[in-house]
């Protein structure tokens, strides 16, 4: 019989090739390969482009309460400075919007990152409070917070009610909101020595 010597090694009996015990190896991502990606694994890189818009990325990886903060400080950011009302202070407050907009980029991929971590079972990770991986949870705060931006916004299109007085009183939203973080971090210390 004429037999023959491939380039791979395999050798050919009259053009058929010969049969092999070996099976080849699955490739990456296909049913079975003890390798394959989580479905559930979140892009660093999608989240970092979508904090373009300061906050959505850490939506987008499950970090809800952090990105409403993220968006909540560079709005009023961008309110002070649009407004004059600190001028002497606009470098500054120039300053910390950039490197807080860039920050809150890097901030949404590596916690893109740290999801995919916990996915795969790596030990030594702690996820933060606010971390959920199945959706929105309940939310007193928010939950009011929206409940009275629709009932204005509501009276302002039905009943034609003007909303001039929110340039002058929209300051005390994010004092609202600093008093409520900051009296949920006392009574979660207090919580944690009581336990201890």
């Amino acid at each position: 019989m004429n037999t023959t010597q491939t380039e791979s090694g395999q050798s050919l009996e009259q053009g058929i090739p010969a049969t092999s015990t070996q099976t080849a190896p699955l490739p990456q991502g296909q049913p079975g390969h003890a390798q394959a990606r989580d479905l559930r694994a979140k892009s660093p890189t999608i989240a970092a482009i979508l904090s373009m818009l300061p906050g959505l990325g850490q939506v987008y990886v499950g970090y809800y309460q952090r990105g409403f903060i993220h968006i909540l400080v560079v709005g009023s950011l961008i309110s002070l400075l649009s407004s004059g009302i600190l001028w002497a202070l606009t470098p500054l407050f120039g300053l910390f919007m950039a490197f807080f907009w860039l920050y809150n980029m890097i901030d949404a991929a590596r916690r893109a990152t740290l999801y995919n971590e916990a996915l795969a079972g790596r030990p030594g990770i702690e996820l933060p409070e606010d971390f959920n991986f199945k959706g929105i949870k309940g939310s007193i705060l928010g939950g009011w917070v929206l409940v009275i931006v629709g009932i204005m916004l509501l009276l302002n299109t039905l009943f034609g009610v003007s909303l001039d007085w929110l340039e002058y009183w929209w300051p005390v939203i994010p004092i609202l909101i600093g008093a409520y973080l900051l009296y949920r971090a006392v009574q979660d210390r207090k919580e944690s020595e009581s336990a201890d």
